[in-house]
Formats: structure tokens, C-alpha cells, sequence
């Protein structure tokens, strides 16, 4: 696996990417040259150091209210990791359950979840989770909530879909000629062989959430507003856009990059765990 994803020059990028942003989340109250929260009115609005009139002590500059950009930069990543992973948790959980009980038992159980699914993917995916954010009401618990909830049907069908061709093949009709019980088989037997394209999902799907939420913070249904996150600063930073550019630019590479980085490494993860591929 490691050779693979040596020879894959993106896929290392990916890692290195998605690493460095771990890295930043962990060690944020370590390496944030600053309080992102502290106001100071007298520096605010400073341009990048390298530009004139910027200064060493904030790096990327400040904002409207003097806060220093790269610290609530920093800060952010967590936001973003913490609803991106257990967003795709929640999803994959949910996803995988619902798919494998209407792909193994079939009939009236697969076609009532798959009626769900296909009502669900009617609705545009960011409208369907400002819907639920208005319902719950903003928070990072019910935003994680919106990412599983939005997020599942994608899990459910490729799980379905497995599962209905490794279910006719010769060792589960063995098992369960033995006498195994379903939940045993399904969990046991036939979930570890569907698992591979489950992973690859996730991992895809991960970058959809941190779009999400980065969506949902820009039209302030995300976390609370002390709390920094990315798709909050770009949204504060629409009024100073051409006086000073750099609010807008640095959390949208911040985005970028992490949004890159995960597709990079997914898409390694789809050539890798696929057989008919040549990796």
C-alpha cells in the first residue's frame, strides 16, 4: 500500500495536505501566533507582511475588527475536521445499515428505503441541509447532524448494490445452510466484502461535507459566531473584498487545499482498492 502511494505522485500530495491540516487542528493552541478572538480596532484591516503597510506580527493580516487572519485560519481547521469526519461517520452509519438490510432482504424493505433514497436525492443537496439547519437551528452538533442526514443516501445505494450480487454467491448460501443467523452473515460475511468501495465514498464524500459546511457557515447557519470558522470569514469578508482582498483570499485557498486534498487522496484510495485497476 505504501509503494502504491509512493508511485502515486497526487495521492502523496493528498496525504501530505490532509496531514498538514490534522497537524494545524492538534496543535492549534500551540502554534497560533495569537488569540484568533482578541480585537484590537487600532490594527485592524492590516494587509499581508509582504505587502506594504503590513506588518510582521500578523502574517496573513487582520480583519475588519483587528483579529489576526492566520490564527482564526488555524482555528478553523478544526471546525472543518471535526464536522467533515464524524459527519461521514454518521453518514456511512446510516448509509451502510439502511443499505445492507434492503439489499439482503429485498422485496417491500428494499423498495420502501429506496423510495427514501430517491425522494432525498430530489432535493439539492445544499437546500435539503439549510432546510434541516432551520429546522434543528444552527450549532456544531446538529450541523454534524445535517452532514449524516444529507449524507447517507450515497452510502445506501452502493451498499444495496453490492450486496445484492455477493449475497447469491456460493459461500453465503453455505453459511446459511449451516444455520447462521442473518445479522451474523451480514455483518460477518458479506459487509467485509462491500467495505473497499464503502472507504473510497467516504473519503470522497468528506470533501462534499467540508463544502457543506464552509456553505453553511458563509450564510450563518453554522457553528456560533465565536467560534472562527472558514466559510465565516469569507462571508465577513465581502464588504472589504477590493480594499483588502486578502480576508477573501486565505480562507479560500484554505478551503481549496483541504477540499483538493481529500479528493487527491480518494481518488489514490479508489485506483488502489480497485482490482480491475492497474495501480
Amino acid at each position: 500500500m505504501w509503494k502504491s502511494l509512493v508511485k502515486s505522485k497526487t495521492g502523496l500530495m493528498g496525504l501530505v495536505l490532509v496531514l498538514l491540516v490534522v497537524f494545524l487542528a492538534l496543535a492549534a493552541d500551540f502554534i497560533s501566533p495569537h488569540d484568533p478572538n482578541k480585537l484590537n480596532i487600532e490594527r485592524k484591516l492590516l494587509p499581508p507582511a509582504w505587502v506594504d503597510g503590513g506588518s510582521s506580527e500578523f502574517l496573513f493580516g487582520t480583519d475588519q475588527l483587528g483579529r489576526d487572519i492566520l490564527s482564526r485560519i488555524i482555528y478553523g481547521s478544526r471546525i472543518t475536521l471535526l464536522v467533515a469526519f464524524f459527519g461521514t461517520v454518521l453518514a456511512g452509519i446510516i448509509g451502510v445499515t439502511l443499505g445492507a438490510i434492503a439489499g439482503y432482504y429485498g422485496e417491500i424493505i428494499d423498495t420502501v428505503i429506496m423510495r427514501f433514497v430517491d425522494i432525498q436525492l430530489a432535493f439539492p443537496f445544499i437546500l435539503l441541509a439549510i432546510f434541516i439547519v432551520a429546522v434543528l437551528g444552527p450549532g456544531l452538533r446538529n450541523i454534524i447532524i445535517v452532514a449524516g442526514i444529507s449524507g447517507w443516501v450515497q452510502y445506501a445505494r452502493l451498499t444495496r448494490g453490492e450486496i445484492l450480487s455477493v449475497k447469491e454467491m456460493e459461500y453465503i448460501e453455505a453459511i446459511r445452510a449451516l444455520g447462521a443467523k442473518d445479522g451474523r452473515i451480514i455483518v460477518k460475511h458479506v459487509l467485509p466484502n462491500v467495505i473497499s468501495p464503502v472507504i473510497v465514498v467516504a473519503t470522497l464524500g468528506m470533501a462534499r461535507i467540508i463544502l457543506m459546511e464552509a456553505s453553511l457557515s458563509f450564510l450563518g447557519l453554522g457553528v456560533p459566531a465565536n467560534i472562527p470558522t472558514w466559510g465565516r470569514m469569507l462571508s465577513e469578508s465581502k464588504v472589504h473584498i477590493f480594499t483588502t482582498p486578502s480576508l477573501a483570499i486565505a480562507p479560500t485557498i484554505a478551503i481549496t487545499l483541504t477540499v483538493l486534498s481529500v479528493n487527491l487522496l480518494g481518488d489514490w484510495l479508489r485506483d488502489y482498492l480497485d482490482p480491475k485497476l492497474d495501480v
